[in-house]
């Protein structure tokens, strides 16, 4: 079918309606995702409404940019993490708006769908970001998200190792989808000019970034350990985010005798001037799915140093487009950050063909069409089981 006749199809046919189940209150990755999905979704034909839970109020800066931008938001009240009302009041609300397509994101959102029966009323589909294992209780409820994994018609996760996972612990392999994330083209253009000084960093002091939750996942600690080892390149650690560990990565720059050669930033609105002043982008995690913060560096025409987990080697070809390291090798980081500070017209021309990449595999028009094709399959499967039950 070609482009004009499938745009024609589209324009005849109801508007598909996806309900879009979340738990967030700031702008994480796959908040973000989901924000830029329910605007370029419109052209594909779909409906997007996005579902929250909210204590107390019904603002927030997830559900403020939502409404900012247009988008139709409806929020489930709780009193607390577990209260048991909110299974009757997702699944009250998916009865009352009768979508075609619930999606949901993350663990929470995953068990409250089954246990709301919501795969009886709709099309279910399951959006897997991967896990964390900080402590029991989250390794806890990574067990009962296997469990509520096994009941979607469709499982969309971000990486080909995560799949592997997924289905590894009983999830049905032929329901899983693998969609990486992307990047708007442009991104990675904003510059701040006064931002290098505003931050106190000297001008010949080369920029290593690192951006993202301050979680222990990130591994913040190995990539300073590795900055301690350049201290003949005198680079700057600039790490931009917050999160948990935040306390503990202060407590090892110290140690180390890096105070004035580590800036933190709080949590920022767009981390998107910081990669301007960058000398090398770095992530440093034991875990990833499809990073935003790689295709970010990539985007900007930043050289890469990433560790070689999850879907990173999928995005990014060692040597070609990034230099990928074994996780949580203090070495191997520090020899790949000091071959890009010691050689920045290799690194250029590295960070140039990522560039490439990310426009030719990684845009938004691309991702959404993708998923636009997999929820439309859905609903044609669903009718094509109705008529033949019926």
């Amino acid at each position: 079918m070609d482009m004009d006749t499938e745009r024609r199809r589209r324009e005849s046919s109801p508007p598909l309606r996806l309900m879009a189940v979340i738990e967030a209150a700031t702008i994480t990755g796959p908040a973000k995702n989901l924000l830029d999905f329910a605007l370029g979704a419109r052209a594909h034909g779909i409906e997007i409404t996005v579902v929250t839970f909210v204590r107390g109020g019904s603002s927030n800066l997830f559900l403020d940019t939502a409404r900012g931008r247009g988008i139709a938001v409806e929020t489930v009240a709780e009193r607390g993490a577990f209260d048991g009302a909110v299974i009757s009041g997702l699944a009250a609300l998916v009865e009352r708006t009768r979508p075609d397509i619930v999606q949901t994101h993350a663990v929470k959102s995953h068990l409250l769908a089954r246990l709301a029966g919501v795969g009886r009323r709709s099309r279910w589909v399951a959006f897997h970001h991967g896990y964390t294992w900080p402590d029991f209780r989250a390794r806890l409820y990574n067990q009962i998200d296997r469990w509520s994994l096994r009941a979607p018609d469709r499982i969309l996760t971000v990486s080909g190792s995560f799949r592997d996972e997924l289905a590894a612990h009983g999830a049905e392999v032929g329901r899983i989808e693998v969609i990486h994330n992307a990047i708007r083209p442009g991104w990675g253009t904003a510059r701040d000019p006064e931002l290098r000084r505003s931050l106190g960093i000297a001008s010949e002091r080369n920029i290593v970034l690192i951006v993202g939750r301050l979680s222990r996942e990130k591994d913040h600690i190995t990539l300073i350990e590795a900055v301690q080892r350049l201290r003949e390149r005198d680079p700057h650690l600039l790490i931009v985010g917050d999160g948990p560990e935040r306390a503990r990565i202060e407590m090892r720059a110290a140690e180390l005798g890096l105070t004035g050669r580590v800036t933190m930033t709080s949590h920022v609105a767009s981390a998107e001037p910081y990669y301007g002043i960058a000398a090398v982008a770095v992530l440093s995690s034991l875990s990833e799915g499809s990073p935003n913060a790689l295709l970010e560096a990539m985007a900007a025409g930043v050289p890469v140093v990433a560790t070689r987990v999850g879907g990173v080697p999928e995005i990014a070809e060692d040597g070609e487009h990034a230099l990928l390291v074994r996780p949580g090798d203090t070495a191997a980081m520090a020899g790949a950050l000091d071959r890009i500070l010691s050689d920045p017209e290799s690194g250029a021309a590295m960070a140039a063909r990522a560039r490439v990449r990310v426009l030719e595999r990684h845009t938004p028009e691309a991702r959404n069409a993708r998923l636009a094709g997999i929820y439309r399959n859905l609903v044609r499967e669903g009718d094509s089981e109705d008529l033949r039950l019926g």
